[in-house]
């Protein structure tokens, strides 16, 4: 451990207690992950599966540098329930889930091309867009967006959030050795027993129990990919028609993605301390995360997407091995073989889940405050305080409103940006518009010194 900065050196930890810190982001991931496949008939085991096999395929793409998690991506939610929309009695579009995934297929391609753009062009270039009043607010707006879930999902039963939340900052402060670095898994584990207690033995009324059936009539084994849910199963590949509707319904999605995308990346450096932007490369990120998601689709799972979440658990932890990130993925393969292990996941009652993530959001939206500290934002500017309010009007604004999402068409051709999308795009907009204009004389002093230096 770095005590100086309070950083752990996984190195030093071994192996077993790297293993538990692995276990900690698998369980930090799953309840937002099995979501996705919830609520658009997906499976769950494919999920679990596609999730720990891209996360993989992101940490060979990008060097094994990067510590990020992918899980299930919430963007293309609008996409699947237009394309292949839940039955009246919540039952999944078996005929056209497919398709649906196909559309996504070629959504996680898109990411290439901006990879591409990228790597010509020079990230240098790109990241001009996105300084510090520009990603700070955006990251701010990751963990606040998130926010609502986190105390709808307390509502269900606040005791068990609160003791969720409590075990979690308890030991997060006053922990002492591995305790301090695994608050998330003993919350996760503490409220789990007290619901068992207090619900199933107790019968609380005002405590939720663990649905105990729900797990007893699930198998030990079954195998995680349906062929017919696949792309290569599923479609029928001279039905233009639908093929047509769900790549123009699909793609213009990986547009909010991206830009979402960068944000991550952003929040998961400025989490680290390090310039994962440039080592090992916006592109190479890009790259990672667009084909685990064109993987995960062409099997039956959803969109991947680096996960707040995990970068959550980052901050708690302080260890930012990326090898305790891919433990959390061989975990996710494993279980993903095991419908039982599932099930006692999904038995968690929801007031834990909501307690966990009470803490874990704050801390994303915590991050992009620290961002701008560091980089010194200078919000005595008006140009700047402009910037950073409307990037967070927008983003929680469409977000959290009945609005959702700004929905167009080009050329016939649907598209519909998140929130978050449109304020990756007005704070591009705006930065370019209204330059710093402290910076732009800084810089002309460096070339006219750099000039005379040459002469």
């Amino acid at each position: 451990m770095n005590k100086q900065q309070g950083i752990y050196d996984a190195r030093t930890l071994g192996t077993p207690k790297m293993f538990i810190l692995g276990a900690q982001h698998m369980f930090a991931m799953f309840g937002a992950t099995v979501t996705v496949p919830l609520l658009t008939g997906l499976n769950v085991q494919t999920t679990l599966l596609m999730a720990g096999l891209g996360t993989l395929l992101f940490h060979l793409l990008t060097k094994f540098k990067v510590p990020a998690f992918l899980g299930s991506s919430f963007a293309f939610l609008g996409g699947y329930a237009a394309i292949a929309p839940l039955g009246e009695d919540g039952s999944a579009n078996l005929e056209m889930l497919p398709y649906a995934c196909l559309g996504v297929v070629f959504a996680g391609l898109l990411y290439l091309i901006l990879a591409l753009v990228i790597k010509l062009v020079g990230v240098s270039k790109v990241m001009k867009l996105f300084p510090p009043v520009v990603t700070g607010p955006i990251i701010i707006a990751i963990g606040l967006g998130l926010a609502p879930s986190a105390v709808n999902n307390c509502a269900s039963c606040w005791p068990l959030a609160l003791i969720a939340l409590a075990i979690v900052i308890c030991f997060n402060i006053w922990g002492k050795g591995m305790s301090k670095i695994i608050p998330i898994l003993i919350g996760v584990v503490g409220a789990y027993v007290v619901a068992l207690l207090l619900g199933n033995v107790a019968h609380l009324d005002f405590i939720t129990p663990v649905d105990l059936d729900k797990i007893a009539n699930a198998p030990w084994f079954g195998l995680p990919v349906e062929w017919t849910g696949t792309v290569f199963g599923g479609v029928n590949f001279t039905d233009a028609a639908k093929i047509t509707t769900a790549l123009t319904t699909m793609i213009p999605i990986a547009i909010a993605t991206m830009m979402e995308h960068i944000g991550d990346i952003c929040a998961i450096g400025a989490t680290t301390g390090k310039d994962y932007i440039n080592d090992p490369g916006l592109h190479r990120t890009l790259i990672g995360d667009g084909l685990a998601t064109s993987l995960s689709s062409l099997f039956g799972g959803p969109a991947n997407t680096t996960y707040g979440e995990n970068t959550g658990v980052l901050a708690l932890s302080k260890v930012y091995d990326p090898r305790v990130v891919r433990i959390a993925a061989y975990f996710a393969i494993l279980f993903s073989f095991s419908p039982k292990f599932a099930a006692v996941i999904n038995a968690m009652p929801t007031g834990i889940v909501g307690g966990i993530s009470f803490v874990l959001y704050g801390m994303i939206s915590a991050i992009g405050i620290r961002n701008m500290v560091e980089a010194k934002v200078d919000f005595t500017k008006s140009r700047n305080v402009i910037v950073a309010a409307l990037i967070l009007v927008c983003a929680l604004g469409i977000s959290l409103s009945n609005v959702k999402a700004i929905n167009f068409e080009i050329a016939g051709v649907g598209i519909s940006l998140s929130g978050l999308a449109i304020a990756a795009l007005v704070g591009i907009v705006l930065n370019a518009l209204f330059p710093d204009k402290d910076k732009v004389v800084v810089q002309q002093t460096v070339s006219a010194e750099e000039s005379d230096a040459k002469k």
